[in-house]
Formats: C-alpha cells, sequence, structure tokens
C-alpha cells in the first residue's frame, strides 16, 4: 500500500459534493445566537466521553452549567480532576439538580435512561424546561415518553467526546446533528442551536434531522460498518493471513495498523483522495477484488440489519440483554479481549510511543 508519489505536489480538485449541492440544511456559528440560553441553568447528567466534553465546552463558553454525578464514581472523579466543585457546579443530588434546571441534558448510557428518568429526572422537571439528549433510542423507543409542558431537543455530536473537546480547544469544532422532538415554548429550535455554538458544533456545521433518523441511521453505521463491519474484516482479515503461516506481528499492521492511515485519507479528502495517494497496485486490487469480500450477500444482511433496527427488534433485544445481566455482552467482550489481535497490538503499540496514552 506504499505511496508511489509526492502527495504535496498535487493540488486536490473539488469534492463532488460541494456545499450548494448538500440536501441537508447546515447551520453555522453566523446562525446561532447564544442569547437563547442567557439565564439558563444547565445540568449535564453524566461525565462519561460525552458528557465530559460536552460540559467542559459549555463552561468554557460561559455557560451556567452544573453537572450532576454520583459521588465516589469514575465520572466523579473526574469532574474533580477537571475542576468542577462540589456544592458549587457538581452535584450527587439529581433531584435537587432537575428541578432548579432550565436544560437537563441527559447524557448517560442508552440502557440507564428510563430508569433514572422514572425515578428522579420526570417527577422533578419544571415546566417549559428543556430536555436533551446527544443519542435518540429512548425517545425513538417510547422508553422515555417526555411531558407535554417540555421541549425535547437532540444534539449530537458526530465523534466521540474526547474529540469534542479536542477540536473546540484548538478553536474548531466537531459537526453535530440538531433535532426537534417535541417545542412547547416556540423556541426549542434556536435553544437547540445555541447549544450547539456553546459546544463548538457551529464551527464545523450543524446539520436539522429528526429522532428517528439520527437513531436509525447511527445504530445502522455502527452495527453495519464503524464497528461491526470495520472489526470484522480486520479480525477475518488478520485471522486469513495467521492461518495461512504469515507472522501476527505483519498480519496486524496490514490489517489493522494501516487502516487508520486510510480512513484518515478518506475522511480528509474523499474515497477519491486516498485512492491518488495509494500506489496503482493498491487502487486496483481495491476495484478488483473489495466487492468479493463486501458482496450482494453481505448486503442483504445490511439490509435485515437495518429492518431489525427500524422494526425495534434490535432495541428490544439490547434492552433485554441489559435486563438479565449482560450475559451475552459479556462473553463477546471477554472473546474479544481473548483474540490473538489484541495480545499483539498490545506488544506492538509499545514499539510507538507516540500514539496517545489512554485515560
Amino acid at each position: 500500500m506504499s505511496k508511489t508519489h509526492a502527495r504535496a505536489e498535487v493540488k486536490k480538485t473539488k469534492d463532488a459534493a460541494e456545499p450548494e449541492a448538500l440536501k441537508a440544511k447546515v447551520y453555522h456559528d453566523e446562525d446561532a445566537d447564544l442569547k437563547w440560553l442567557d439565564g439558563k441553568k444547565i445540568v449535564v447528567i453524566g461525565y462519561g466521553s460525552q458528557g465530559h466534553g460536552q460540559a467542559l465546552n459549555l463552561r468554557d463558553s460561559k455557560m451556567d452549567v452544573k453537572i450532576a454525578v454520583r459521588e465516589g464514581g469514575r465520572g466523579w472523579a473526574l469532574a474533580l480532576k477537571h475542576g468542577w466543585k462540589p456544592g458549587k457546579n457538581l452535584s450527587s443530588d439529581l433531584a435537587a439538580s432537575v428541578k432548579e434546571a432550565d436544560w437537563v441534558h441527559i447524557l448517560l448510557p442508552d440502557e440507564n435512561q428510563a430508569e433514572v428518568w422514572n425515578a428522579v429526572i420526570a417527577p422533578n422537571l419544571k415546566k417549559g424546561s428543556t430536555i436533551g439528549f446527544s443519542h435518540g433510542f429512548n425517545i425513538r423507543y417510547s422508553q422515555i415518553v417526555p411531558p407535554k409542558d417540555c421541549d425535547v431537543v437532540l444534539v449530537a455530536p458526530k465523534g466521540p467526546g474526547h474529540l469534542v473537546r479536542r477540536t473546540f480547544e484548538e478553536g474548531r469544532g466537531t459537526p453535530a446533528l440538531l433535532a426537534v422532538y417535541q417545542d412547547f415554548t416556540g423556541q426549542a429550535f434556536d435553544r437547540g442551536l445555541a447549544f450547539c455554538k456553546a459546544i463548538g458544533g457551529t464551527r464545523a456545521g450543524v446539520l436539522q434531522t429528526t429522532f428517528k433518523e439520527e437513531t436509525e441511521t447511527d445504530l445502522f453505521g455502527e452495527q453495519v460498518v464503524l464497528c461491526g463491519g470495520a472489526v470484522e474484516l480486520i479480525k477475518k482479515g488478520f485471522e486469513t493471513l495467521v492461518e495461512a503461516g504469515y507472522q501476527p506481528e505483519i498480519a496486524y499492521f496490514e490489517c489493522l495498523h494501516e487502516l487508520k492511515l486510510i480512513v484518515d485519507l478518506i475522511q480528509e479528502g474523499g474515497i477519491g483522495w486516498m485512492n491518488y495517494s495509494i500506489s496503482n497496485t493498491a487502487e486496483y486490487g481495491e476495484y478488483s477484488r473489495g466487492s468479493r469480500v463486501v458482496n450482494e450477500e453481505a448486503r442483504n444482511e445490511m439490509r435485515k440489519i437495518l429492518k431489525e433496527i427500524q422494526s425495534g427488534d434490535f432495541a428490544k433485544e439490547y434492552l433485554l440483554e441489559n435486563r438479565i445481566g449482560k450475559p451475552v455482552f459479556n462473553s463477546y467482550r471477554q472473546a474479544m479481549a481473548d483474540h490473538p489481535i489484541e495480545k499483539v497490538g498490545a506488544a506492538l503499540r509499545k514499539l510507538m510511543p507516540w500514539l496517545k496514552t489512554r485515560e
């Protein structure tokens, strides 16, 4: 997959999808006004990946924001590390935090949201407040049924919380999706767009969507391409090479390590830019062999998976799995941890000290 020509010598052609060709409406900084959040008390429930990224950006944007998280847990410890102050803008009293909030931003794991909603959030909501989510799962599958006298808004950054934070600190931003499920006040969209601006989303661009579209496409992307499809492709490629007698370390580099290089090129300038940057041999192999692996049979499975998402079958399966203690989930996780590619990768990454240290 070696590059055979100097990338710096060639000017990129314009992307085929110029902004005027986009079907979706895109909003930027000039379209949003933080005044819609003036005087509004925001409580962020949960301090995981999205929770910490969004909350820190809100704080830096001078919003009146508080973290509500269980004292003594990992989120509490991380919040203290990031400078949140107990009794001021960090609280373990969720009910009290919700009562005083004008915007309740629920960033707990999907499987935990409904329980916390029913027990603590719903009984303490103020009339006219905004209920915010960053994934539409619990609204789309009716695990949470909001009261009629509140706004319900989706602000979904298209990247993990660490990226949301890092790009904000760099003066850039992470693209985001915005949806309004319920507009009690008549200001839900404007408030949502202001929230997007406060976390840096409008710097990169905010696309309008619906809870249904965001949920179904997000689950599909995770299962078929980004996580499920990509991980299985990596594993199967690695296993095939090792089975044929090649060194596991070489298989790791060819099937996992170099994938990031390819994806970075695609993200930067599209598939065409990636193909320009690789060798002709690699490009021809892509065209002539790729569809033999991801073939029509794979496409049919994609269609089946999409139907399971649309019908709610996947949601039922996932929620039931959590109710019975995650036996299948945990067995999957352990099998992945025990896979040879993880063992080989852990050893090889020690040779690459420039890789980012995980928190």
